[in-house]
C-alpha cells in the first residue's frame, strides 16, 4: 500500500478534535473550553478556565453547556482527566459557564448583546 492511497483512506480532520468530559461527546477544540487545574490547598484543586488555550499543565475540554458541567461533577470526570486527587472547586468554571450560557440565549432570542 503506497503512502497515497493511505491517506485516501484515512483523511486527517480538517481541525483538532476533542472530547468533552461531560457528555464525552466530540466537537471541534473550537466549540470547547479548555480546563486546567490549580492547587489552591493541600487537598482542594481549582479548575480554571483556559479560553486562550495557553496555560501550563494537563488540559480538559468541556461545552459550554451547564449540563456537561453537571454531569463532569456528578461523574467526577475532571479528577481523572486532569489526573489530580482530592477534591476539586469548579465555582470559577461555573460562572464562565453560566455566563457564557446568557450570551447564548440572548443571541438565539434575537436580543442585541452591549
Amino acid at each position: 500500500m503506497s503512502i497515497r492511497s493511505i491517506s485516501e483512506t484515512y483523511p486527517r480532520p480538517a481541525a483538532p478534535v476533542r472530547t468533552c468530559v461531560g457528555c464525552r461527546r466530540r466537537a471541534l477544540a473550537a466549540d470547547l473550553l479548555r480546563v486546567v487545574a490549580q492547587q489552591s490547598d493541600s487537598s482542594r484543586t481549582t479548575v480554571l478556565p483556559d479560553p486562550h488555550r495557553r496555560m501550563p499543565g494537563r488540559g480538559a475540554w468541556l461545552h459550554f453547556d451547564p449540563e456537561c458541567l453537571a454531569k463532569a461533577e456528578k461523574r467526577r470526570a475532571f479528577g481523572r482527566a486532569l489526573r489530580v486527587s482530592g477534591e476539586t472547586d469548579v465555582a470559577a468554571l461555573a460562572s464562565i459557564i453560566v455566563a457564557s450560557g446568557a450570551h447564548v440565549s440572548e443571541e438565539t432570542r434575537g436580543g442585541h448583546l452591549s
